[in-house]
């Protein structure tokens, strides 16, 4: 997979539903370690809940791996729906906990389903929505002289600068598209920007740029 859509920034929502309420974390990650651990996170904080049922769908390599739980809710009330919803949205790489507190009344199969739809469909429509793209990590060398002109080519041409390290010279952790880095290698060559020595590392889903 290239690219996907997935979310900036954890978000929760809340609803109630027949004195029940409804709280979804939906948060983004990078592996399913990650996703399960955050699960693991947000029961301890809602520790004292009856149910954390779960949905998440995370891309490892160029597996996508998906999993659901109902959390001892009836099969195919929660975690089911909540999946499903990441699905038709195109959603990859983000994890969504819906933990309810028991109100007392009996909300049966089909008033779970639209409880756990629409604590989850919240969640994601209050949560600001990014493009995924594979791309790559690379170490650029610098010469301090040429430092503010670089990290203006960066900007212009949608680079992230992750990481600087100032010592004889400057060595800048970068991120960047495929058309990125041909367009930094090219301007390499011909001296458009002066840059010391550049290596190239691994792949990385990284957020899709707008170059203007």
């Amino acid at each position: 997979m290239n690219e996907f859509f997935t979310i900036k920034q954890e978000v929760v929502a809340e609803i109630s539903e027949k004195k029940s309420k409804f709280i979804a974390n939906v948060i983004p990650v990078e592996t399913k370690e990650q996703a399960e651990d955050t699960i693991s996170q947000i029961k301890k904080k809602y520790h004292d809940a009856r149910h954390h049922c779960i949905a998440y769908r995370v891309i490892e390599g160029e597996k996508l791996i998906e999993k659901s739980s109902d959390d001892g809710e009836p099969s195919g009330t929660a975690g089911a729906p909540m999946l499903n919803i990441l699905q038709k949205n195109e959603l990859c790489n983000i994890v969504v906990i819906v933990t309810r507190y028991f109100g007392g009344i009996l909300l049966g199969t089909g008033g779970l389903v639209r409880a756990y739809s629409e604590a989850t469909t919240k969640g994601i429509e209050n949560a600001e929505k990014i493009v995924k793209i594979l791309g790559i990590e690379m170490e650029i060398t610098i010469s301090y002289p040429e430092y503010e002109k670089f990290k203006y080519y960066c900007q212009k041409n949608g680079i992230k600068i992750e990481n600087v390290d100032y010592g004889e010279n400057i060595v800048c952790d970068i991120s960047l598209e495929e058309r990125a880095k041909e367009k930094l290698l090219a301007d390499f060559e011909t001296k458009n920007i002066n840059i010391e020595k550049w290596k190239e590392f691994n792949k990385k889903y990284i957020e899709k740029s707008i170059i203007k």
